[in-house]
């Protein structure tokens, strides 16, 4: 083992996780080798081995290491709402913003090389690998557990069923965004750039979007959109 790699370079660690972190983001799960991560690190294969063990603990490292604060700072977030609301339901503006600011706020964060995490994230949720998929719900529970029961509170109307739905449609939203732009540009000429690259002006333009679907009217049930027998003419 290499007492340079292991010992002696205390970012070592950190290194392997910003080039495995960003190589992800760029070529998927499957294709990023870990030759291709210690060249980019500037590592051997021994100090990955020491520091992680395994591709796959690697990969569960990456996004430990922002996810866990990530959804900590959510949960703090809407704790502090409930705090100030003393009891009363949340508007379901206020709790998507807690959400989706707190992503906001870690993409502007260049410590925590937020962006590329963030677009990372939106792949992993639209080309998950059999253990991420395994791995990342238990990452989420809390805070979807409490931003559920949240939206629960503020739209007492509908029933679980739905609002499992519309946060699946949200999530869905919430990802595909997060993914970066390339889809955009394929089917809309229109400039965004300037915007897209703006984590905030993004959130600006996805929220009033992301509320109107959560609070839609309920959907027609079959029943109610069977034509109605005519009458009978009499006589």
């Amino acid at each position: 083992m290499n007492r340079i790699d292991t010992q002696l370079a205390p970012d070592t660690k950190e290194r392997i996780l910003d080039a495995a972190e960003v190589l992800f983001m760029e070529e998927g799960f499957e294709a990023t080798s870990l030759r291709m991560i210690t060249a980019r690190a500037g590592v051997n294969l021994a100090a990955v081995n020491y520091h992680f063990g395994s591709k796959e603990d690697l990969i569960k490292a990456v996004f430990a290491r922002r996810l866990a604060p990530l959804n900590a700072e959510r949960v703090a977030m809407l704790d502090r709402l409930e705090t100030d609301a003393r009891g009363r339901p949340l508007e379901p503006v206020r709790i998507l913003e807690a959400f989706l600011y707190a992503g906001v706020r870690l993409a502007r964060d260049p410590a925590r090389r937020g962006g590329v995490f963030l677009r990372l994230l939106g792949r992993t949720f639209a080309e998950p690998s059999g253990h991420v998929r395994e791995f990342m719900p238990a990452q989420y529970e809390e805070v979807v557990a409490r931003y559920k029961a949240a939206l629960a509170r503020a739209l007492p109307h509908l029933s679980e069923r739905e609002l499992v739905w519309r946060l699946h449609f949200i999530f869905g939203a919430i990802a595909y965004t997060l993914g970066g732009t390339d889809v955009l540009k394929l089917a809309c000429r229109y400039p965004l750039e300037d915007e897209a690259n703006d984590p905030e002006a993004v959130v600006r333009h996805l929220l009033p979007f992301l509320v109107g679907g959560l609070t839609a009217p309920l959907p027609e049930t079959p029943a109610a959109r069977k034509p109605k027998p005519a009458r009978s003419k009499q006589g």
